[in-house]
């Protein structure tokens, strides 16, 4: 199969018709599957907690902050001034240390003792941060406490070698992680928000189908009609004369099957060239037209400098001879119609059509512009 024109598939739109060609495409089924509430949505109350500190990285081998850091200087005379060494800001010289910051998330149900993973940046002008140590840094909530202590050797996947103004470098070097490189010192205890009796749950995506059917499948699971609608996103479960414990209440809960609505919806990553969608986005129907008229234009010049024997004429000038070749490829034509058909029987339909992905984006917009594409589009 032969590769299908921008052009000519911009002039099918534009008599009614819509053109769709894939090359990297991933369709998903055309019905949702039952999953898990949990896997849909929370608890109010919930959630991770964010954490963040500042430290120095050390043990780098000549990639670490330049001297006319200040900040760098200045973190590392406090650092030692911990230790009992007196320096000054201007007594440190070295490039084997960076100023970096530390991030984490410390989970709802973390207890003391708990190692977690933390992610560590350069906030400096280091090269790289591969096979530094991260000393012992505090990371602080939101209210300015100290609920983790990070420490250890920095994983960094990439590298960054500078010699005689050439580079050579993969990924990012400046930012790396620790695999449980923090120790929870602090707990956070996660209010569920009970209030007048009741728990919330709330969904990672509002849409009133599903949570229609979520309220339903929990009141056919618990036997009573404990679960109301508040909102898209939003079910409030009463806990009012429950004989059980309140845990088993919300892992009852949390387990209940649901069927998630489908969403017509189109995701495109322009920079990865990749488009997913749904298996039941309908289109109307379509007509693809395949064909294309390749126009090749070469140009050769050659050129003659005379000459005598015994040697060149220095005064004279050479003869440029042009040669022009026009060469015309009209390809074979062919027309395909999906009528009625859905997102994925056009992908499979048209798998051998191999098109640049980037063609078929600026087709599937003008698809949605001619209105032919029921279904939202989102660019990445």
């Amino acid at each position: 199969m032969r590769k299908t024109g921008l052009l000519l598939a911009l002039a099918a739109i534009l008599f009614g018709t819509a053109l769709f060609v894939a090359t990297l495409f991933v369709v998903g089924t055309a019905h949702a599957d039952e999953v898990r509430l949990k896997d849909l949505g929370r608890f109010q109350g919930w959630r991770e907690n964010p954490l963040v500190g500042y430290g120095i990285v050390t043990g780098l081998s000549g990639t670490g902050d330049s001297p006319r850091n200040e900040v760098t200087r200045q973190a590392l005379k406090n650092v030692f001034g911990r230790l009992g060494i007196t320096v000054t800001p201007e007594q440190v010289q070295s490039r084997n240390v960076a100023v970096v910051t530390v991030t984490a998330n410390l989970p709802p149900s973390a207890s003391v003792g708990d190692r977690i993973d933390v992610t560590v940046a350069s906030s400096g002008d280091a090269r790289s941060l591969a096979g530094g140590t991260l000393l012992m840094t505090p990371l602080m909530g939101p209210d300015q406490q100290s609920y983790a202590i990070a420490q250890g050797s920095l994983v960094v996947s990439g590298y960054r070698f500078d010699a005689d103004q050439n580079r050579r470098q993969k990924n990012f070097p400046t930012s790396g992680v620790l695999p449980g490189g923090a120790t929870v010192e602090r707990t956070v205890d996660a209010n569920l928000g009970v209030q007048e009796g009741a728990v919330t749950f709330v969904l990672r995506q509002g849409d009133f189908t599903t949570v229609e059917n979520a309220a339903r499948n929990i009141n056919s699971m618990l036997g009573s009609a404990r679960a109301s609608v508040l909102a898209a996103d939003r079910i409030r479960i009463s806990t009012q004369g429950w004989a059980e414990s309140f845990n088993s209440l919300l892992s009852r809960v949390e387990n209940v099957r649901v069927q998630p609505d489908d969403l017509a919806r189109i995701v495109v990553n322009e920079r990865a060239g990749t488009v997913v969608a749904g298996g039941g986005v309908r289109i109307s129907n379509v007509v693809i037209a395949q064909g294309d008229i390749k126009v090749s234009v070469s140009i050769d010049n050659t050129a003659s400098q005379p000459n005598i024997y015994g040697g060149y004429v220095r005064d004279a000038g050479g003869l440029i001879v042009t040669n022009t070749r026009l060469d015309v490829d009209e390809e074979r034509n062919a027309v395909l119609r999906f009528p009625d058909a859905t997102v994925a029987d056009l992908a499979q339909g048209l798998a051998r059509a191999k098109v640049p992905t980037r063609t078929m984006i600026d087709i599937l917009q003008a698809m949605k512009a001619a209105g032919a594409l029921h279904a939202e589009i989102i660019v990445q």
